[in-house]
């Protein structure tokens, strides 16, 4: 794997994955991250890394909707490796604007596997990055594990496993060597601020209120990104081509148990606010459509076939999180504010 096409790079779960490749890992080759810059990719997010590392990385301001810019990358770069994140991830979005992820999680999917299959001839890995709720909601027990039926319930979900379905697909058509990993919740550095974990402790921060969905008793298992990062990694280099896998944190908790967790280590980390809690800003807010009650990953098969399991766990990772965003104020900021994409149509037109 010596030209690695990273798309999305500049996401939440690309950047955290291209640091991980160029400063902790194994991975000698070069990575060219393209992305189309959304409203939630920052190129900002890895400037130092092409200060650092020039002639291993590249960026390329593209869509993957772009058959002409995607034949451009493959051609230019020789690639020979594709790490697949690039997809529009939010689930209340998704409910609001459903045609856009149709468009980047299935058409841009199948776009890049059609570039593949057409560089066949030196491809040596498709990976796609997939989510657990492909497979729907569970009751009170049992898991999802890589033979699960799917059952999407958000068009997020839907578009999700539709591009799942058209990876497989390419693989038993056409001879493609894929894997594909289906990953819980993650949470860490650099993740948008609309989602749950950095949403809460922002607020938290500037004693605004938390918003939690219905009761609050949905339960997710969260993993943190960089233990997802080393899992994608171990995947590509190790995993058998053809196959899924699931990648959890082993860390299943209610959301409700989630916020009040963050706002302890608020208090503790500076100080209570007058109320005496911050757990006094949690509000109950009507729930989304078609939200799904529980998931829970068993990760068996990663663990027993290529030795994976989570460093961290929810209460370690929840605290590296704090810390970071407490050390990052100004990358929240303007992320918050818009300012980075001034940055962007200032470098990237």
């Amino acid at each position: 794997m010596k030209q690695m096409l990273v798309t999305g790079g500049c996401g939440f779960i690309g950047t955290n994955f291209i640091r991980y490749l160029l400063e902790d890992s194994d991975f000698q080759g070069r990575i060219i991250n393209v992305d189309s810059l959304t409203y939630a990719g920052n190129p900002e997010n890895l400037a130092d890394i092409q200060e650092r590392f020039p002639e291993r990385y590249c960026f390329v301001k593209a869509d993957i909707c772009d058959l002409e810019a995607l034949e451009t990358v493959f051609e230019r770069h020789a690639i020979d490796t594709v790490c697949h994140f690039a997809a529009e991830s939010h689930v209340d979005r998704s409910i609001v604007r459903p045609d856009a992820f149709i468009r980047t999680n299935i058409v841009g999917t199948f776009n890049l596997l059609q570039m593949a299959k057409k560089h066949k001839d030196r491809i040596l890995l498709f990976h796609h990055i997939s989510t657990d709720e492909v497979f729907g909601s569970l009751g009170k027990n049992g898991v999802f594990t890589e033979e699960t039926p799917y059952r999407p319930n958000s068009p997020y979900s839907a578009s999700k496993a539709a591009s799942d379905h058209l990876v497989r697909a390419y693989h038993k058509t056409y001879g493609l060597p894929i894997t594909v990993s289906n990953c819980s919740n993650n949470y860490g550095p650099y993740q948008f601020p609309e989602k749950l974990v950095p949403l809460m402790i922002l607020n938290a921060l500037e004693g605004k209120p938390l918003p939690v969905y219905g009761d609050g008793k949905n339960v997710r298992d969260w993993l943190y990104v960089k233990d997802h990062c080393r899992a994608i990694w171990l995947i590509m280099k190790k995993g058998k081509r053809g196959e899924t896998y699931n990648i959890g944190g082993n860390s299943e908790v209610e959301n409700i148990r989630m916020v009040e967790m963050i706002c302890d280590l608020v208090d503790e980390r500076v100080g209570k606010p007058e109320t005496g809690s911050r757990r006094a800003l949690i509000t109950f807010v009507k729930d989304r459509p078609g939200h799904d009650r529980r998931y829970a990953i068993d990760f068996t098969k990663l663990k027993e076939t290529l030795h994976w399991y989570p460093e961290e766990s929810l209460s370690t990772g929840i605290r590296k999180t704090l810390q970071w965003y407490l050390e990052h104020r100004e990358w929240v900021n303007r992320v918050r504010s818009g300012e980075y994409q001034a940055w962007i149509r200032e470098h990237y037109g």
